[in-house]
């Protein structure tokens, strides 16, 4: 994902952008002088953690390769970090081992993993890769997602759907979320803690890189650094053959720390939210009637 250069950037632009949201009195510190730029002063930081301004300075820069765990958690309260950031942080300053770049093979579903989400045939179910990428869904999740692609996509790694390209650069994907905004701001920080996570994943460097350039809205949010895991909320849809929905949703990551997990969608028992999945599961020639084809932006995560 990263350079060591671009390591360096990231960590900067993070620690630049938490400090820039803390204000002297918000850390009970005094201001002295009008100030250039919002937030909080290297110096006024590094006094907060316990440390030296300058051994701060080469950290944000990224000239400190060795920082330890208690010096990252002391710089990390004196930001009032999240713990989703805190772990983020973490990611940024952890040195990587130089290592071989091996040639990187498509990433698949176990077939276990396909045929637990096949008999799931009431939920909604889909395996995404380590960057949003669906290697499998079951039909009611291509029905309720992507009637519009092709079933067997994700077999295919040259026009795989992802679903944070499909949000930000398919017009349909967008008008099926209710509350775009907010589903938009989850994905990206979401994409962010993988960012962190694998940080030399060139597949992941070319669709943030992808995104920055075809979505200003991207780039926008993305400059923000939202980091956070996106374990469990809720989705508000708006799907042409039902209406509206509301549904659950568990992200579940599988044990091989691959980046794989399986998200699941559940309406309320009783609601009429179950009733209007229980209809689209049962209208798939209506659905197939208002499928088109899809956009030439959407190729491979």
């Amino acid at each position: 994902m990263r350079s060591e250069s671009g390591g360096r950037g990231e960590l900067a632009d993070f620690l630049r952008s938490r400090r820039a949201r803390l204000r002297p009195d918000d850390v009970g510190l005094v201001s002295h002088g009008p100030r250039r730029v919002p937030g909080l002063r290297r110096e006024e930081l590094a006094q907060l953690a316990g440390v030296s301004p300058i051994y701060y300075t080469r950290l944000e820069q990224g000239q400190s390769t060795n920082a330890s765990e208690s010096v990252i958690d002391a710089i990390a309260r004196a930001l009032a970090l999240t713990d989703d950031e805190r772990a983020y942080l973490h990611e940024l300053t952890r040195p990587r081992p130089a290592k071989r770049r091996r040639a990187q093979r498509p990433e698949s579903a176990r077939r276990g993993v396909e045929q637990l989400i096949a008999a799931m045939r009431d939920v909604p179910a889909i395996v995404l890769g380590r960057h949003s990428e669906v290697l499998a869904w079951n039909e009611l999740a291509h029905l309720l997602f992507a009637g519009h692609y092709d079933r067997t996509a994700p077999n295919r790694p040259a026009d795989r759907p992802n679903l944070t390209r499909m949000l930000f650069l398919d017009p349909h994907t967008r008008e099926l979320y209710r509350r775009w905004d907010e589903e938009a701001s989850r994905a990206v920080a979401s994409l962010r803690v993988a960012a962190g996570r694998y940080a030399d994943d060139p597949a992941l460097t070319a669709l943030v890189g992808e995104l920055i350039v075809k979505s200003p809205e991207f780039a926008a949010c993305w400059a923000k650094h939202p980091v956070q895991v996106c374990g469990a909320g809720t989705k508000y849809l708006h799907h042409p053959v039902v209406g509206d929905l509301e549904l659950d949703f568990e992200a579940l990551h599988l044990p091989e720390d691959d980046g794989h997990r399986v998200l699941t969608y559940t309406p309320v028992p009783g609601s009429g939210h179950e009733a209007a999945l229980q209809l689209l599961k049962s209208s798939t020639g209506t659905a197939v009637g208002v499928r088109h084809r899809a956009p030439a932006v959407e190729h491979a995560g």
